[in-house]
């Protein structure tokens, strides 16, 4: 503190510091605090302020020091703070943005092992309310569309494999088929051209007797091409009660030798359906033909007819040696025979069961077969009642 008198004569002067503050020459700083440096260059800082009063004016100064090293202490612990919250922000953003990618990472690892083959995989499933659950749902059901096509396209693909392979072998067995009548037809007619004028007539039977066996085989190849465009068939009320018991006179009538029955199976309703009838009459010709051709003449058959719920049924039984599993499955393919000489003999094309498969089919039924060796041949012909066939059909 320094005063100095009205007259400027310095009364009084207290400094418990080694340095001063640098005041003016008239020793006034005026009545409001001032910050002045000090005189020998330190860096202590003051905070003066003079007073007059009736004996002179009064300058009482304070360094700051104190409050320079308090101010100082407080910005560097505000720097550490601050450095110190700056590191636990960036780490803990790090960690936020790390787990808010981990999605997008699994959806990246799994597009990659997509592209590896793997079409199974899939993007585990997170919240649908965010952007990265209703991505994830995206994706998944883009996934399942993509790998049903590429499924859907190798089954089409296979099928188109398997039923080029079917008509190549169908092409090649029809040629085959052919050729062994025509081989024989032009035999014959080398004998008669070599003048074998005696056996004229047997000539002329057996060439007869292939071109009709020829027919029959061309008629039945036009027959399952029709049934394989899925030419509509004619619709028609029919009584199979009726017509299985014309099947039954017709086939007594070429064999008479042969025990034929009819039986009526018990069941709900009458066994009427609306279909193709010279169709319908054809599978149960065919399938009694089948029977008689294949059982010896001791074989029993009997014709079954009835209903079994919403369905019309027909069978066809015989008690001759039956099958083993492998036949039964491949019945009805075409060409398909279980004994090729003994079918060829009797005149059978081995159209005559696949010719029974298509027609059910396109009446909209199913047929199957029931056998065992030793133990005989049961097929089952299953046709859709008259009361389950809308009413459009009739007409």
């Amino acid at each position: 503190m320094r005063g100095v008198s009205t007259d400027g004569t310095p009364f009084t002067a207290i400094n418990d510091r080694n340095a001063e503050p640098a005041l003016p020459a008239d020793n006034d700083v005026g009545p409001n605090p001032t910050t002045l440096p000090s005189v020998n260059g330190s860096d202590i800082q003051w905070r003066a302020v003079s007073v007059r009063g009736p004996h002179g004016l009064t300058t009482v100064a304070i360094d700051l020091s104190d409050v320079q090293h308090t101010v100082s202490s407080l910005v560097w612990l505000q720097i550490g703070i601050g450095v110190a919250v700056l590191a636990v922000v960036g780490i803990a953003s790090f960690a936020v943005v790390q787990r808010s990618l981990r999605p997008l990472v699994e959806v990246e690892q799994t597009a990659a092992a997509i592209a590896a083959g793997q079409l199974d995989r899939r993007v585990p499933e997170r919240d649908p309310r965010t952007e990265v659950g209703r991505l994830s749902l995206a994706l998944n059901g883009m996934l399942a569309q993509i790998q049903q096509a590429l499924a859907s396209s190798e089954s089409s693909a296979e099928k188109a494999r398997g039923s080029e392979d079917r008509m190549r072998r169908f092409i090649t067995d029809a040629s085959h088929e052919l050729r062994t009548p025509l081989t024989t037809i032009r035999g014959f007619a080398e004998l008669y051209r070599q003048g074998a004028a005696r056996d004229v007539a047997m000539l002329l039977s057996r060439i007869e007797s292939e071109a009709s066996r020829m027919g029959l085989l061309v008629d039945d190849l036009l027959l399952l091409a029709r049934l394989d465009v899925q030419r509509p068939l004619e619709h028609h009320r029919v009584d199979l009660l009726a017509l299985a018991s014309d099947a039954v006179h017709d086939a007594q009538a070429m064999d008479p030798k042969r025990t034929i029955t009819l039986e009526v199976l018990d069941g709900p309703g009458t066994p009427e359906v609306f279909g193709d009838e010279p169709r319908i009459r054809q599978v149960l010709g065919n399938l009694i033909a089948n029977a008689l051709q294949h059982t010896p003449e001791s074989a029993d058959v009997t014709v079954r007819v009835g209903t079994d719920g919403d369905d019309a049924v027909l069978e066809v039984a015989d008690r001759g040696p039956g099958m083993n599993e492998q036949d039964a499955s491949r019945v009805f393919e075409r060409f398909y025979r279980t004994d090729s000489s003994r079918a060829r003999a009797s005149g059978g094309t081995g159209l005559g069961l696949s010719i029974v498969e298509s027609l059910v089919r396109a009446h909209g039924g199913t047929v199957g077969v029931t056998t065992a060796p030793g133990q005989g041949c049961c097929f089952r012909v299953t046709l859709p009642r008259i009361s389950d066939v809308p009413a459009v059909q009739a007409s």
